[in-house]
């Protein structure tokens, strides 16, 4: 209850943390679909607070195409629960709230590759938010750049790996998808589910479920000491 967004939160603070422990003062935070702003400013908030704490500088970005949703491309993204104009944002409104964080506007599959290409702190913590099954894997993209543009394991949320009782989802439309095909594609690089908090937490709250983490066993830090024996 610290944090109206425990999720990107939680997420946050282990990558800073994370960060630290491998000495790298600088990590990027990113949210994949903005909408009304509330998530990004949450998570800019969330990253003050936890940059003062660790010491290592969080730069915070929020992708969306500004335009609300797009069409549909088939069953897999859903259209029985979402729909094109969903989550319009109002850009003039929401860059007056924002103190740090930085639009990235446009189409999530130019604008996240374009994005790698530019020199940014390594990426910690990402947030996917865009619902459709084709958006999120735009927007996977983030995973495909080398070792130097992301942590060894970077702390995600998927806000959409579960939906309602009417909406039924399942591992071969949306989120779900989207994750098991991009795990498909390459025996060193996966999104999991974080195990430990299934069974380390005393209270059970919705957003457990929906963290996973990326995994580059590839990168040269994946194996550096981070975790204290005690």
């Amino acid at each position: 209850g610290i944090f109206p967004y425990p999720h990107y939160a939680y997420g946050l603070f282990w990558a800073a943390t994370l960060a630290a422990a491998l000495d790298i003062g600088r990590i990027s935070a990113i949210e994949f679909g903005v909408a009304g702003g509330r998530g990004l400013i949450a998570l800019e908030r969330a990253a003050s607070e936890i940059s003062r704490e660790t010491g290592v500088v969080i730069d915070v970005f929020g992708f969306d195409s500004g335009a609300g949703m797009p069409a549909p491309v088939d069953y897999r993204d859903l259209p029985h629960i979402w729909g094109p104009g969903f989550y319009r944002m109002d850009v003039d409104k929401l860059r007056r709230q924002l103190s740090s964080a930085e639009l990235v506007l446009g189409d999530v599959r130019q604008t996240t590759a374009a994005w790698i290409d530019q020199a940014h702190a390594p990426v910690g913590f990402v947030a996917f938010d865009l619902d459709y099954y084709s958006a999120t894997v735009a927007a996977l993209q983030i995973f495909s750049g080398t070792a130097s543009t992301h942590l060894p394991r970077v702390h995600c949320y998927f806000d959409d790996v579960t939906t309602n009782d009417l909406g039924c989802m399942n591992p071969y439309v949306g989120e779900l998808l989207a994750i098991n095909e991009f795990n498909e594609r390459s025996a060193e690089r996966k999104v999991c589910p974080i195990e430990q908090l299934r069974v380390h937490r005393h209270r059970w709250e919705k957003w457990q479920g929906r963290m996973f983490a990326f995994h580059d066993f590839a990168h040269p830090q994946y194996t550096e000491l981070v975790v204290s024996p005690d």
